[in-house]
């Protein structure tokens, strides 16, 4: 019998990260001041991020730096920060916010003297190299969207706060996640899945109950003040998405479903570190106001960065008259008439160059109240001058109080005529991009970038589900059975509509078409409109191109961030299964 043997001492394991906690306080400039606050007393943190950044502030912090070449960045943050710089020291909580702007260095620098006087040891970092006016001078702010890997540059050399310009939104999370479980460029997965923690967070209260299509089956007085969210970021790239005990809100599949289909496309969510796949997204609750994201695939990001460029359009002025009572549509032809011919007479200098009208039929029949019993048209003006807009609509539409149709009001009188913004995005090869990490010590830290690339491409479209059975139906809004949300990218619309049931998902993906799609909402009849289908989440993504003209700052139609389209989609009639209402 030959002896026997032992096994060689084996190394344990070592242990794995614990899991990441991050919170946002911020989904936009002008966001819930006191959230800083609440999220720092709320409960355990590692780190705190703040998204302040849209296409249209962007604009707004260009026009800041024209006044002043040392604005362009959020000072809204600035204040929150001397009431907690010295809470999130204490607590041991790590600040991450892209309130930066137009002049991330200025905001850096400007958080080193406020830290200073107030008497708070904290290491500031910042990130740059988005800023690519020099080669679009032509652009009142032109940056290229950055990744999260220089975030991670400042947060390992031991920055407390970094502060960054235009990076991606999901950034301000994954930047803290490649710092804290060491990931590399080629971890997609785990990158992926960061990002859609990240595009959870970014847009604050969305995640947590606000503007959730279901709201009324919470109580109200749970919806009144919703809790910031949180994502508890495991080293796998999972996550789960929840918010501090006893805060308001609600965390759901639902909740967390509508944001992921917030402002993306197809089933590729392309970014500058990686793209994630939105098709492989699985989501399952975890216990109350806890949602797990799992599966979640990624790939090599695209060759190109996106650069968002604002430029200023020109000018824009509108003025509402109110039609009351009865005749609305020929008191609303003859008011048209009157404007249009004030504008032509004597100097055709005096029209602008862009005349929109349009009747909102507010007014009800046999109404109890004068208000209800109108309906308003809008004009609005555009034109490269100021003056054309202002003087000259205000002339024409004063002039008209006693001479034009019975009962002629208007909600308020036409100003002087205000600038609009154009954006626009291009497309730039990664090492277009200085992405520098800007360090506390004063160190320059370049940021690789990406060394494999993927061209982006659209997904081959999944089976459907096996449509239900034949059966009874009844006519009935949309949103009984569906939810939705939409909003916007550049001039496009973005709609997701989801199901809550297996039984309500094969209905809703034969039957929401393209083509019913634009019978529901005619605005988008004669427009491109293209169906992104994510079986796991039962969901539907409809991107509308050039629905909203030259993008939000144009104020292109009445809901210029398209923030209601879905709200519309919802209210919209069709033959439904009797079986699921």
């Amino acid at each position: 019998m030959s002896p026997r043997s032992e096994s060689p001492p084996t190394t344990p394991p070592a242990p794995r990260p614990a899991p990441l906690r991050i919170g946002n306080a911020s989904g936009f400039y002008g966001d819930r001041f006191d959230a800083l606050r609440e999220m720092l007393t709320g409960g355990e943190l590692d780190v705190l991020t703040g998204d302040y950044l849209a296409e249209l502030t962007m604009l707004i912090l260009g026009r800041d730096r024209l006044k002043d070449p040392g604005a362009g960045y959020a000072r809204t943050f600035l204040k929150q920060l001397e009431e907690c710089l010295g809470l999130a020291h204490d607590r041991g909580v790590r600040i991450v916010t892209n309130a930066g702007g137009l002049n991330p260095a200025g905001l850096a620098d400007a958080v080193r003297k406020l830290a200073d006087r107030l008497g708070v040891p904290v290491r500031v970092a910042h990130v740059e190299g988005d800023d690519l006016a020099a080669r679009y001078p032509d652009a009142l702010a032109a940056h290229a969207y950055l990744g999260g890997f220089g975030i991670a540059a400042c947060l390992d050399a031991g920055a407390d706060v970094v502060v960054t310009g235009r990076v991606t939104d999901a950034a301000l999370v994954t930047g803290p996640a490649v710092a804290h479980f060491g990931w590399g460029a080629g971890d997609y997965d785990r990158l992926a899945g960061a990002v859609v923690a990240g595009h959870v967070l970014e847009c604050g209260t969305q995640a947590t109950g606000g503007n959730y299509a279901f709201f009324t089956e919470h109580p109200p007085e749970r919806l009144l003040r919703p809790g910031f969210p949180l994502a508890e970021i495991h080293e796998d790239g999972s996550c789960v998405i929840t918010k501090h005990p006893g805060t308001g809100g609600v965390v759901d599949v639902g909740t967390v479903t509508a944001q992921i289909l917030y402002e993306t496309h197809g089933a590729r969510y392309a970014g500058p570190d990686v793209t994630a796949r939105l098709d492989t997204v699985r989501l399952g609750g975890d216990g109350p106001d806890r949602v797990r994201i799992e599966g979640v695939r990624g790939e090599a990001p695209p060759p190109s960065l996106k650069v968002g460029l604002n430029r200023l359009g020109g000018f824009r002025n509108e003025v509402t008259f109110v039609l009351t009572g009865l005749d609305i549509e020929r008191k609303a032809a003859l008011v048209r008439e009157q404007m249009e011919a004030a504008f032509g007479e004597g100097n055709a200098k005096s029209r602008p160059g862009e005349l929109r009208w349009d009747l909102a039929r507010t007014d009800h029949a046999d109404a109890s109240t004068e208000e209800t019993a109108s309906a308003l048209l809008r004009l609005v003006v555009r034109d490269p001058d100021q003056e054309t807009v202002g003087r000259a609509l205000s002339a024409a539409a004063v002039e008209l109080a006693l001479a034009s149709y019975p009962g002629f009001h208007v909600l308020t009188p036409p100003g002087k005529g205000a600038p609009y913004g154009v954006f626009e995005d291009v497309y730039v090869p990664h090492s277009a991009v200085d992405h520098v990490a800007v360090l506390h010590d004063g160190r320059r830290v370049a940021v690789a970038p990406a060394h494999d690339t993927l061209v982006l491409e659209d997904v081959p479209q999944p089976a459907l589900p096996e449509p239900l059975p034949a059966g009874p139906t009844a006519r009935a809004a949309l949103g009984l059975v569906a939810g939705a949300r939409s909003g916007d990218k550049g001039g496009n619309a973005n709609v997701g509509v989801w199901a809550r049931t297996d039984e309500t998902w094969r209905w809703l993906a034969h039957a929401l078409t393209v083509e019913r799609f634009r019978e529901l909402l005619p605005e988008a009849a004669e427009l491109t409109v293209t169906r992104h289908v994510l079986p796991h989440l039962r969901a539907l993504n409809f991107v509308v191109e050039g629905i909203l003209g030259e993008g939000v700052a144009a104020q292109h139609r009445f809901d210029p961030q398209a923030k209601a389209l879905g709200e519309w989609l919802r209210s919209r009639r069709l033959d439904i299964p009797e079986a699921l209402l």
